[in-house]
């Protein structure tokens, strides 16, 4: 008889076979893990409750919060085909959508055929996907320049403000003198860059300094633009600490304000690291992370790829159509980058992908569906939004929506796997008795069937008897609580013989 400890390290493995996450954590859904201590414990993400009464119509991809001069707190909603706002106290979100606004598209639409691709790819008959040439998802990249919002879509391709002293009656209106765009950023000197200006995707025009209408470049101004020499159009802008990072659908670049004559310098800092899509870039302080076609990538000062344990999944089972769809959000309580996407499975965004960077680890939620979502600060909670246009205020209860926040192993073994694992207990770790069950699954081999045992509600100890070369392990939270926690149990095992 032995104690085995099933501990594992935080995150998940998702790279290559489900027997090579061998020790790992392979997937799940609506779990974390939170350092407690020197310990990363494994607990359930907070749940959500609604924020407003009533859904906004469209498909929102883009929220953004900010503070007016009246210190009142405000949250933009911009879906394809509407701009709302409203502030904290409000149940229903205004429309603030300029008149004679052009509305884009819901979903991405695919323009591949026969004829593209090379010779011999693919399967004969099937028209190939040409991702360069689809026409993306509408999504609004959106700001503020002080206490005035702006934004803009490139489907419409006009630069809007909206002044809060206006009043939730006055609608958003296109920006005196500026270009038209595909999208904007502000930087911290106070600059509004309009990208793709003028019908130029390579293209940034800037107005002068903490002056919103002047556009036309002179010598008693600061406006000016920059033409990049890139493959690539642009497709959004972040602000680190230092400077504002432009992405292309290729590359990455640095601009750095320098003041006169030249006032910005441009340089290139990365190449084929393109950014996926407009919302798929999250800056924290002096870092910067995005999502590419087919890696996820940093910025600290030098561009480099990251390494995670989740990319097969993750790109394995990615919508390629719709990756225009895919948008980052920043947990700065919990030190986490989420994505969230659509699966191979789904047309809209069905799926997410979190990097912990104080831990340095990787997860996935294989079930937690949402469109667009802006970090807690100016609003006590993370508010989200879903396909429908119904606004969530989440980390907040233990309310999941009919889901259960669930996590899975990949397999155990003793030995090099040609002993026989007999289990008898297990001795559970959990905060609160009878808060989680237990499912195992049992095999001899890799790609053999498995056996079911369970599930198990927890005792002290538990009852299980099964018999296997290896066994993986389901957790899930059945009494749902923000304060649930799932630590180090163990396994109360018999050495068996080999068995051929």
């Amino acid at each position: 008889m032995a104690l085995v400890k099933l501990q594992l390290p935080p995150g998940m493995l998702q790279t290559g076979t489900i027997y090579q996450a061998q020790g790992r954590w392979y997937n799940g859904n609506l779990i974390r893990w939170q350092m407690d201590g020197q310990v990363w414990a494994v607990q359930p993400v907070g749940g959500w409750v609604a924020r407003l009464s009533a859904t906004i119509t469209g498909k929102c991809r883009a929220v953004h919060q900010w503070v007016d001069n009246d210190t009142v707190r405000w949250m933009a909603l911009g879906t394809h085909s509407k701009l709302y706002v409203c502030t904290p106290s409000d149940t229903t979100a205004y429309d603030i959508t300029p008149s004679g606004f052009t509305a884009g598209d819901a979903d991405a639409a695919a323009a591949g055929g026969y004829g593209s691709g090379d010779y011999g790819e693919g399967t004969y008959g099937t028209p190939r996907l040409d991702v360069a040439a689809v026409q993306p998802a509408s999504m609004w990249t959106l700001d503020n320049f002080g206490e005035v919002l702006v934004g803009c879509m490139a489907e419409d391709s006009n630069v809007y403000s909206w002044d809060p002293n206006s009043g939730t009656n006055t609608l958003a209106a296109a920006v005196t003198n500026a270009p038209t765009g595909t999208a904007i950023v502000v930087t911290e000197e106070r600059f509004l860059f309009v990208l793709g200006a003028g019908g130029d995707n390579r293209k940034v025009q800037w107005c002068d300094q903490e002056a919103l209408t002047t556009w036309t470049p002179s010598s008693t101004n600061q406006a000016g633009d920059q033409t990049l020499v890139t493959p690539g159009r642009l497709m959004c802008g972040r602000r680190i600490r230092g400077g504002t990072l432009l992405f292309t659908d290729q590359d990455v670049h640095l601009a750095t304000y320098l003041g006169q004559p030249f006032i910005y310098s441009f340089q290139r800092v990365g190449d084929n690291c393109g950014i996926i899509s407009r919302g798929a870039a999250m800056s924290v302080d002096s870092r910067c992370f995005w999502m590419g076609a087919n890696r996820f990538w940093m910025f600290d000062g030098v561009t480099r790829p990251m390494m995670c344990d989740v990319a097969d999944g993750v790109f394995g089972d990615l919508n390629e159509t719709q990756r225009s769809k895919v948008t980052a959000y920043h947990d700065p309580q919990f030190g986490e980058i989420r994505w969230f996407y659509p699966s191979s499975a789904s047309t809209e965004n069905d799926r997410s992908v979190v990097y912990n960077y104080l831990g340095d680890f990787w997860f996935v939620d294989e079930d937690f569906a949402r469109t667009a979502a802006f970090q807690r600060g100016i609003f006590t909670d993370p508010v989200m939004v879903d396909s429908s246009g119904q606004v969530w205020d989440h980390e907040t209860g233990a309310s999941y929506s009919s889901m259960t926040p669930t996590l899975r192993s990949g397999p155990y073994e003793l030995g090099e796997g040609d002993r026989i694992l007999r289990a008898r207990r297990l001795i559970s770790d959990e905060i609160t008795a009878g808060e989680w069950r237990v499912t195992f699954y049992a095999r001899d081999w890799p790609n053999d069937s498995e056996t079911t045992h369970g599930p198990y509600t927890l005792d002290n100890p538990t009852s299980v008897r099964f018999a296997a070369r290896q066994a993986r392990m389901e957790i899930e939270l059945i009494t749902p609580s923000q304060t649930a926690r799932w630590g180090i149990p163990r396994v109360d095992v018999l050495e068996g013989g080999k068995r051929l």
